[in-house]
């Protein structure tokens, strides 16, 4: 594989944050369309997200237990390069749909290598397993808390996706110890509201700059 380390910038709801992305160096960005959170958007406004990008910028759709109406639904209205599902999506249900997909496995205290390895080897045909912090309340994803990187599966033979709690400052040691084939952030490069916290959904270019620059130290 590449040592190339690939970035997805994820929850993007802004037409200028997806612009942000493309031109810091990202190489996806990703649209939730999950209503639990505020990164959530509808089709209208995920296609014109989508048409304002450059060519060689893929849009991965983010689902949590979602109906396969939905799903053809927004693939019928969005063009996405793959699916990525957070829920407890079984494998046939995320193969049906002809698009390559991605599935999320969380990462529990504890957890060791094997143990990651059988969860995901019921999704053999996923295009990339993404390991991410486990769910939170009612989060499956998008916490902003890391795991033990060092759970990770070494020898998976699968592209390797890291999530879960990536910065600037840490995603270069992340990179380091899991030499992942991507990594995808969300709320590391998102702006901070006046108590320190990131806003969901509104992005931070001057992170996304820092986070990407992080990223290709950590390749060299």
């Amino acid at each position: 594989m590449s040592t190339r380390t690939r970035i997805k910038i994820c929850g993007i709801t802004r037409v200028e944050d997806g612009l942000a992305a493309a031109h810091a160096g990202a190489d996806a960005i990703g649209l939730v369309f999950w209503p639990g959170t505020p990164r959530r958007i509808d089709m209208q406004r995920a296609r014109e997200i989508v048409a304002a990008m450059p060519p060689f910028l893929s849009a991965i759709g983010l689902f949590v237990d979602p109906t396969a109406e939905e799903v053809r639904r927004i693939i019928g209205t969005v063009p996405l390069a793959a699916l990525q599902f957070h829920g407890h999506e079984p494998a046939e249900f995320c193969r049906q749909f002809g698009v390559p997909y991605v599935k999320a496995i969380g990462v529990p205290q504890g957890k060791s290598e094997g143990d990651l390895l059988e969860s995901a080897s019921s999704y053999a045909d996923a295009a990339a397993w993404l390991f991410d912090s486990p769910p939170a309340g009612a989060l499956p994803g998008g916490t902003g808390q890391t795991f033990d990187w060092t759970a990770l599966p070494k020898r998976s033979g699968k592209p390797i996706v890291l999530s879960g709690g990536l910065t600037a400052d840490n995603v270069a040691q992340a990179i380091r110890i899991v030499r992942p084939w991507a990594v995808d952030v969300s709320s590391g490069v998102e702006a901070l509201g006046a108590d320190g916290k990131p806003i969901r959904g509104i992005k931070d270019a001057s992170r996304i700059v820092a986070f990407v620059r992080e990223v290709r130290n950590a390749d060299t």
